[in-house]
């Protein structure tokens, strides 16, 4: 503990394991702590006796259910975009080597009470239920325009500038209904809400864009791959990456205090008595209490079930995005599956979850809609956990503080905040173009 670290990282989540990851590639002395004694933090993955015990206490888990150690159930339900953020990270690292993926079956969209599959290219969308036949027309030519549409190539602009025209502008161009609009903004884009139709353009068409391309790069049904063994494998993957760049690792280390000198900089750690000095600390947001704000709160339902969700072409990994407009909310609520062929869970069995942004006080009531698609299920919990942001200046203080996780089901806003966050504390940008697998490890001395 008594040596001097680059950056020492607090939490073992997704967020701060990349970062541990990125930051020792980069040659830093890289410190990495948690007051837990598993991985994962927040964003872990849980086997079913750990999980009877956070919902249920003392009860034990039905033995029809099938075996603790068949289940790793995360917390922080998210699917990747085969072609999105993340991937390209997990690529650039290497830490690719530590895990195995396997194609989401399907993407869908809830729409005037039934779930429809996602449209990605102009065929699906002539063939989509979601849109009658005149609005097939103009909504295959919105398609094909995205498709077409390359940023450096104005030849492919048709004499519109993305960059000053919002999103509902460039969608009011093609005629195409709010129910169109409802799935294109929400399902394939995958904006959280409908604040995103009075920002550039340039936004939804690189979102589309991204969707597409995840959607051909695996042949898949869906844009969407999933880690075998749950999401807990990814936190590991990017510690183990750590660790063979030379960042050290102490788990089970409670109260870990952060240390701030006169001037109000980060000095150091401490915890049980020991102090390591660090120049500068990551951190999520329970580490700081006093640096962060309350933004909000997450409702999330989980489901253990014998089926896959009805009307989802018998999907074994599916996701469903309800459009705010469709429940009268203010965001999107969505809804999860994954099951036992990503070996999550004992054979014949499927976990599904239902996410939503919090506006109310009943995480029953507000979740219905969503837990209605699902069909019958064995069991269901309940979890709640409130949201924070960081209001510190990291360029004054040196602590570096990621947000909590959203209530979406996909990783693409988690990626931003990494890449955001490793650019405040190195001042440089991930070159995602560089694999950086085929450079290296340091050998030892």
């Amino acid at each position: 503990m008594d040596e001097e670290y680059d950056v020492i990282v607090l939490g073992t989540g997704l967020k701060e394991c990349i970062l541990s990851g990125l930051l020792s590639v980069d040659r830093l002395k890289v410190l990495h702590m948690d007051r837990n004694d598993y991985y994962g933090g927040d964003s872990t993955s849980l086997n079913l006796n750990q999980l009877w015990k956070r919902f249920k206490g003392d009860e034990t888990p039905p033995a029809s259910i099938g075996a603790s150690r068949d289940y790793n159930v995360d917390m922080v339900p998210k699917f990747m975009m085969a072609n999105g953020a993340l991937v390209r990270v997990l690529i650039h690292t290497g830490v690719t080597k530590y895990l195995s993926f396997k194609a989401v079956d399907g993407s869908y969209v809830f729409n005037k009470g039934k779930i429809h599959k996602v449209p990605s290219t102009d065929m699906e969308a002539l063939k989509s239920p979601l849109m009658g036949l005149f609005e097939k027309r103009r909504a295959g030519k919105f398609f094909l325009y995205v498709q077409d549409y390359k940023e450096n190539d104005p030849s492919t602009h048709k004499g519109l500038d993305l960059t000053k025209m919002t999103s509902k502008q460039l969608i009011s161009k093609y005629g195409l209904d709010d129910n169109t609009i409802d799935f294109i903004g929400h399902a394939v884009a995958l904006h959280k809400d409908d604040s995103y139709l009075s920002e550039p353009a340039i936004e939804i068409v690189k979102r589309m864009k991204l969707y597409a391309e995840s959607v051909v790069r695996f042949q898949g049904g869906s844009p969407y791959i999933y880690p075998l063994y749950g999401l807990g494998e990814l936190p590991q993957g990017f510690a183990r990456l750590s660790a063979v760049y030379g960042g050290t690792y102490m788990l089970n280390k409670p109260e870990c205090k952060v240390e701030f000198d006169d001037e109000g900089k980060v000095r150091g750690v401490t915890s049980e008595g020991e102090t390591a000095k660090g120049k500068k600390v990551v951190c999520d947001p329970s580490y700081v209490p006093e640096k962060v704000k309350k933004v909000g709160k997450v409702f999330r339902a989980i489901a253990i079930m014998s089926h896959p969700i009805p009307n989802t072409a018998e999907s074994h990994s599916v996701q469903i995005i309800i459009p705010q407009k469709q429940l009268g909310r203010r965001s999107d609520m969505y809804v999860f599956c994954c099951s036992y062929s990503h070996n999550v869970a004992s054979k014949g069995k499927f976990i599904a979850f239902v996410s939503a942004q919090a506006e109310s006080d009943n995480p029953e009531a507000e979740l219905k809609p969503g837990i209605d698609l699902l069909g019958p299920f064995d069991e269901l919990f309940f979890d709640t956990y409130d949201r924070y942001e960081p209001t510190n200046d990291p360029s004054s203080d040196n602590c570096f503080i990621s947000t909590s996780y959203d209530a979406t089901t996909h990783f693409e806003s988690t990626v931003m905040d990494v890449l955001s966050l490793y650019t405040k504390i190195t001042g440089k940008t991930v070159d995602l173009s560089v694999d950086l697998s085929a450079a290296s490890a340091p050998e030892d001395d």
